[in-house]
């Protein structure tokens, strides 16, 4: 049995940057094989996204977070030779993913018509911005451009500003869609021997992720409210200021409503009509949250966890980073982790979130050098010889 999910599938990864590179990522945590090709000299854009950079080195921290568990090659797909090369090495995997601008790669012969043909069995995951096709397909972008685009910034911020989420959220969203599509299609590649070509645009995942916002709207005709810390399901679900540092509170449904009134000393807001009820909370919003943020200024949030944990009701702190990974349930779950690497020493990061019970993701290389892996890869698999290799550094192939 395999000890890894992915064990024996190979995947050229053609992507820099953050979508395509977080879904390559995930694929080689999961046991894939990924092998990153890279321009000779630069590398991946997001190699040069610092500071911050590893300790010792001029590796970005963006990089870092995308990319290990891959073996690095450097090819210059610009050139005859370098197309060859990434030919060669497409014929023997199972999986390319890129993420060039849409039309890029044909004119090198290395788009998914022209891979297909030395290997049905591809699967082969573009990534852009717009899509294959469509009146903006040629537009470049990126994570900002599609929040704002998308609605999710319509939906984010303050009543009186729209705002992006702090996170590249739409790059990250379409990472797992795109990782996702590749496993489907090689489920169908392996019942049928056929691969596919997968268009995923950024904009398209946006959009798909607006999930309940957008249903709301389709099926009411009324366009969401920004809301802040507050959210859309029952009262409360928000962000709340203490005597010291806020939390986020959610008791939702009238069991919980009533176990933060019984944990607050407040039961008498059960009397009053406007707010004995779910429905009757979210009629009454404007009216019931005044009341419950001055409740909550009334103690120290830690005093408040505290209670509303012996109450059963939902409650956490908003935590810093510090906090976060001072956190005792996160340092339960080893969502930190060091590998060693051999440019910076002791790597710190964060570990796969998947738990399997059969094939564990349990090793982690840190992400690769520019190159590390070029000699040890075109040998074994484009047939060159160490000569040869020679003779395509010298002509910058590799």
């Amino acid at each position: 049995m395999p000890s890894t999910a992915l064990a024996g599938i190979r995947v050229l990864d053609l992507s820099r940057i953050l979508a395509a590179p977080l879904a390559t990522q995930l694929l080689a945590d999961l046991g894939a094989e990924v092998i990153k090709v890279e321009r000779p000299g630069t590398g991946d854009d997001s190699r040069a996204y610092g500071p911050p950079f590893a300790s010792g080195t001029d590796t970005a921290a963006f990089y870092l977070s995308c990319n290990r568990n891959k073996r690095s090659v450097t090819v210059n797909h610009a050139s005859t030779e370098g197309q060859e090369l990434i030919r060669a090495l497409a014929a023997r995997s199972d999986v390319v993913v890129e993420n060039f601008r849409t039309g890029t790669l044909a004119k090198y012969g290395l788009d998914h018509e022209s891979l297909r043909a030395l290997n049905p069995r591809l699967v082969y995951l573009s990534v852009t911005g717009f899509g294959q096709t469509g009146p903006y397909a040629d537009r470049p972008g990126y994570d900002g451009i599609f929040q704002a685009m998308s609605g999710m910034m319509s939906v984010s911020g303050h009543p009186e500003e729209p705002m992006k989420v702090g996170v590249s959220m739409i790059d990250i969203l379409t990472g797992l869609y795109a990782s996702t599509a590749v496993l489907a299609a090689l489920r169908h590649r392996d019942l049928t021997g056929e691969g596919q070509f997968i268009d995923l645009s950024l904009l398209d995942c946006g959009l798909a992720s607006l999930s309940h916002f957008a249903m709301n709207y389709l099926v009411s005709g009324e366009v969401p409210q920004r809301r802040g810390n507050g959210g859309y399901g029952g009262i409360p679900s928000q962000a709340f200021p203490c005597k010291d540092k806020p939390i986020f509170l959610v008791a939702g449904n009238d069991k919980q409503f009533a176990a933060f009134c019984a944990a607050a000393d407040r039961t008498d807001l059960l009397q009053d009509e406007r707010f004995a009820t779910t429905s009757a909370r979210i009629a009454h919003r404007e009216e019931i949250l005044p009341v419950l943020a001055a409740i909550l200024r009334t103690r120290t949030r830690d005093e408040w966890l505290t209670v509303l944990d012996a109450h059963d009701v939902p409650a956490g702190p908003y935590n810093e980073m510090p906090e976060v990974f001072a956190d005792p349930q996160i340092q339960h779950r080893g969502m930190l982790i060091e590998v060693d690497d051999p440019a910076s020493g002791q790597l710190p990061m964060l570990a796969n979130p998947i738990r399997f019970t059969a094939t564990p993701v349990e090793g982690y290389a840190p992400p690769p050098a520019l190159g590390e892996h070029t000699a040890e890869v075109l040998t074994a698999l484009a047939g060159v010889t160490e000569r040869q290799l020679a003779a395509l550094r010298d002509r910058g192939v590799v």
